[in-house]
């Protein structure tokens, strides 16, 4: 089975007692056997976790020293059959000093040793009083659980062609913490086994740390901390346990549990490939320093059938509920702010946008009132015009008029049909043929009016169309896909809608409220077909190209993760498990491909627009791609699946 570069990573947090190396590892042996039912390929314990973290004096005592170094070997040698890594915390001697380590085991054998750089001797951290720093060693060897291992600061690991590394604890709050030497130098994913105790306020910090460090290496991170059993005789322990990926929290473990617990994630390698690919000031950085990379092979892990992973179905739309006003907030300043730039660099002072009634529209219009409030304009000098056609509805028609009402702008109505039927008669169009050219010569008619208006008022054309029907090429060439300056263009439909809603939700007058909520529920259409015999829009996009939620989630994983069709599948499934079936993602999902790479041609034309999230089609800026390029490669990849 096809892993898609998922590696499944696991942080234990086992039961301990204090000194007690038989039962510590017998717990260990046990989250090593459920980590393998589960598919993991590499498992991470706690500092120290074979004699506990809290042992003070005792670690300098031989006996200690001994029987944990006996009960390692006996937990190498009964875990030899799993086909995992396991990552195991414990204090060793090398030569006549004391080091706090992380041994690196899998199929009987120790692979590497790896001691902690960064000694603390502060607060309620004494660990100078036992453990020399292991800063500088390296191309050494020492003595465990029987056998000679590798043994420094700058190992790194490669197991089944993923390298990853490993830190302890204090040298994730250092300025320079060894995980980013050993992220440049090739390590994916970083384990940090810890203590930690509990304070108020340091969880908080300490997912920060987390989250910024796995952003900064364009790494997956591992950090795994002591929990039940620990020595509460000055400080209290409660199995944290985090797992991130380039800056965001795949995994976490119950804070003040006294469960044992197996936090497991699935970690994708793949995705942070691509990422180091296009970071141009990662690769300046990369291989700074050399280290020893030991490399081995195990067999192939049971991999559950779904992802140990949260696949968001609606990448683009914030998420945390207290930061999403925040978000909009965020967004709706930057498209207001682009607006207002380019009016005072063409000293425009009057805004022309075309308004149907829709999303998108609405969106446009919500943006331009916030750029003359902001420029301290009178709405006035906004001119909304409708512009009835074959297809408008009564519905859009009226919220179209009402919105702009509502917002106080100028409102004039223009209607086309009869501009159109000329148009029609000086081509020889029979009006019956509801063919492409009776559809783009309504849009293209639709856009020379707004054109020509501002001509008329030395005014901007405000552009509408978004980001979804740029990757789909939904846009009639030189009619819609054409303004002056598109607020639009890095929106996608989704985050359109959730913009609307959230603009309706913090609207003060009923009435505008009521009107942007119904545009909403109105089905998304160009309205460029005659409506139904009961006036209601017979031309709705989704039935036409499919679920915008689709496509938005193939426009995402397909260009900022940089995934290929059949991984992007996979993910789709799951995420939209219970909305739509294997067979209807693959169908919209081969639409997708085949429109993206064939309209081109009116993204290479696109008129300036703003930027707003870090997916966007400007020829000038994110996406570079010939008009002329080829799916052939991935439309192949899609006929095997």
């Amino acid at each position: 089975m096809d892993n898609f570069g998922f590696l499944k990573v696991a942080a234990a947090i086992p039961h301990v007692r204090v000194a007690d190396c038989a039962y510590n590892t017998e717990r260990m042996k046990a989250l090593c056997e459920e980590a393998a039912q589960r598919g993991v390929e590499i498992v991470a314990f706690p500092e120290l976790g074979v004699t506990a973290y809290t042992c003070g004096d005792l670690l300098l005592q031989q006996t200690l020293l001994d029987d944990a170094d006996e009960a390692l070997a006996a937990l190498i040698h009964e875990t030899r059959k799993l086909p995992l890594v396991a990552i195991v915390g414990i204090p060793l001697r090398h030569g006549s000093t004391l080091y706090n380590c992380a041994v690196v085991f899998s199929q009987g054998r120790v692979l590497g040793v790896v001691p902690k750089t960064c000694i603390p001797d502060y607060g309620e951290f004494y660990e100078s009083r036992w453990f020399a720093s292991g800063a500088g060693i390296s191309d050494e060897h020492i003595a465990v659980a029987g056998q000679q291992a590798d043994f420094g600061a700058d190992l790194t690991f490669e197991v089944n062609g993923t390298e990853f590394g490993v830190e302890l604890c204090e040298d994730l709050w250092t300025a320079i913490p060894p995980s980013s030497h050993l992220a440049l130098n090739g390590a994916k994913v970083i384990f940090n086994l810890s203590a930690s105790p509990e304070a108020a306020g340091k969880h908080a910090y300490l997912r920060q740390l987390v989250v910024q460090q796995s952003a900064r290496t364009i790494a997956g991170y591992v950090y795994c901390s002591a929990g039940c059993g620990e020595s509460s005789t000055d400080l209290v322990f409660t199995g944290n346990a985090l797992i991130a990926e380039n800056g965001t929290i795949l995994r976490e473990a119950e804070r003040f549990s006294d469960k044992e617990q197996l936090v497991v994630a699935d970690v994708d390698i793949e995705r942070l490939e691509y990422e180091r690919r296009r970071n141009t000031s990662f690769r300046m950085n990369e291989a700074a320093t050399e280290n020893t990379v030991i490399e081995m092979e195990i067999p192939e892990a049971l991999r559950a059938a779904a992802l140990d992973r949260t696949i968001d179905p609606l990448p683009f739309v914030p998420k945390e509920e207290e930061h999403r006003s925040e978000r909009c907030e965020e967004i709706f300043s930057i498209q207001a702010r682009g607006l207002a730039q380019r009016m005072n660099h063409t000293h425009a002072r009057k805004a022309v946008i075309g308004i149907s009634g829709g999303l998108d529209s609405t969106l446009a219009l919500l943006v331009s009132v916030r750029t003359f409030d902001l420029l301290g304009l009178d709405r006035s000098g906004i001119l909304g015009i409708t512009m009835p056609g074959f297809g408008t509805t009564d519905r859009t028609y009226r919220n179209a008029l009402e919105l702009m009402h509502g917002l106080g702008v100028t409102v004039r109505e223009i209607p086309i049909r009869d501009a159109c039927l000329q148009h029609f008669r000086d081509i020889g169009l029979d009006p019956a043929d509801r063919s492409a050219a009776y559809e783009n010569a309504q849009a293209r008619e639709r856009t020379q009016i707004l054109m020509d208006v501002a001509n008329m008022e030395g005014g901007l054309v405000v552009g509408t169309g978004d980001l979804s029907e740029l990757a789909l090429g939904w846009a009639t060439y030189n009619g819609d896909q054409m303004s002056m300056y598109g607020v639009n263009a890095s929106v996608p439909k989704t985050l359109v809608r959730h913009l609307v809603k959230w603009a309706a939700d913090t609207e003060r007058d009923a009435a505008t409220r009521a009107t942007l909520l119904d545009i909403i529920d109105t089905p998304v259409s160009p309205e460029l077909l005659p409506a139904d015999a009961e006036g209601h829009i017979a031309q709705k996009t989704e039935d036409l190209v499919g679920p915008y939620e689709l496509h938005d989630f193939f426009l995402y994983h397909l260009l900022r993760s940089g995934y290929g069709p059949a991984k992007t599948l996979l993910l789709a499934e799951q995420a939209f498990k219970g909305s739509y079936d294997r067979a209807t993602i693959l169908k919209w999902l081969r639409t997708f491909v085949g429109r993206f790479f064939s309209q081109q041609f009116k993204r290479s034309a696109m008129p300036d627009g703003p930027k707003v999230g870090s997916v966007a089609l400007s020829p000038r800026g994110d996406w570079r791609m010939p008009s002329d390029a080829t799916a052939a490669a991935w439309l192949r990849e899609l006929e095997t699946l």
